[in-house]
């Protein structure tokens, strides 16, 4: 291994066996359960063929990798494959992470499923106060779960494509600086927010970009009643349909879900009447609420030091 590789890690692992482990599955069951400290693991660059579980017993685990690109967990499960019934798509990860506080760094999470598979998750997560940062999360309908009643999640400068909902779930996370692809004409949240959450994902200063055939897709939808969406100082491309949001066919979904946007620019911004009339452009001083330490932590200002979603690994 390169002199410094994994230099101040747990583990390293590492596919010619170079490392402590071989599989980044093996690194995870070789980790202490409940630990004290956080237990980093260093993984090097190559393409990872596996299907990766990060348990509740193992909180406070981060994986790093060598670099965004050339570190690459990849799997191909989709709904077909399972065959457990219409559950099939909660089993098709190829990262499913139920562990807290965990971290992620520059890595690269991809179901290589294809566009002509149904449901297809790349990245699960359930836990609470995890943080995804300078990751890459590819794949095409549902490639990122975020979900868990009550669970923060946070995804900074990252990357996250796909078709069809390929953002959905019932978590609170915020994406702040990230890169969301569109792959087709469609729709990019499908939120399932719980009635008593007072927000669900938020978007601050993303980018919403597109495939060059690609020209009409909604913002989101709602899988469930009470949906909470907002993109809040994004650039929305062309492609956004003007409209902005879609009821899936359920007009008494409109009375209960916020589907929001604030002091976004491009083509593709909030325009007047255009909009869908049961969603809402915020004021002021309601976007200041959806301001990332509020919706993650539930104060403003931070009174206690670094917030947890602040807090970086070695």
């Amino acid at each position: 291994m390169p002199a410094g590789d994994g230099e101040g890690h747990d583990y390293v692992v590492d596919k010619s066996g170079r490392g402590d482990y071989e599989s980044i599955q093996a690194a995870i069951d070789g980790a202490k359960a409940f630990p004290r400290e956080r237990i980093t693991i260093f993984v090097t660059d190559d393409v990872y063929n596996e299907k990766v579980r990060v348990p509740s017993w193992n909180p406070k685990i981060s994986l790093i990798g060598e670099s965004e690109a050339n570190t690459v967990l990849t799997y191909d499960d989709h709904f077909e494959t399972i065959e457990r019934g219409p559950n099939s798509t909660f089993f098709t990860y190829t990262l499913k992470v139920c562990g807290n506080d965990f971290r992620a760094r520059n890595l690269t999470v991809q179901n290589a499923a294809g566009p002509e598979r149904e449901q297809a998750v790349a990245l699960h997560v359930e836990a609470n106060r995890a943080v995804f940062e300078n990751c890459q999360f590819v794949g095409n309908q549902d490639t990122v779960y975020a979900a868990g009643e009550g669970a923060r999640q946070y995804f900074r400068e990252c990357y996250v494509e796909g078709t069809t909902d390929f953002v959905f779930g019932g978590a609170t996370a915020v994406f702040e600086r990230c890169d969301i692809h569109s792959k087709a004409n469609s729709y990019v949240t499908a939120a399932s927010t719980h009635p008593s959450e007072p927000f669900g994902y938020v978007f601050r200063e993303c980018t919403l970009t597109t495939d060059p055939e690609v020209s009409d897709v909604y913002l989101g939808r709602p899988w469930r009643n009470y949906a909470h969406v907002a993109f809040i100082q994004s650039y929305l491309g062309s492609h956004v349909h003007p409209t902005g949001w879609h009821n899936w066919s359920r007009p008494e979904a409109e009375e209960t879900v916020t589907f929001a946007e604030y002091d976004n620019r491009g083509p593709g911004a909030r325009a007047g009447d255009e909009r869908a009339p049961w969603s809402k452009e915020l004021t002021s001083t309601e976007a200041e609420t959806y301001a990332t330490e509020p919706v993650l932590t539930g104060e403003h200002p931070q009174r206690s030091g670094e917030p947890w979603y602040r807090i970086t690994t070695k």
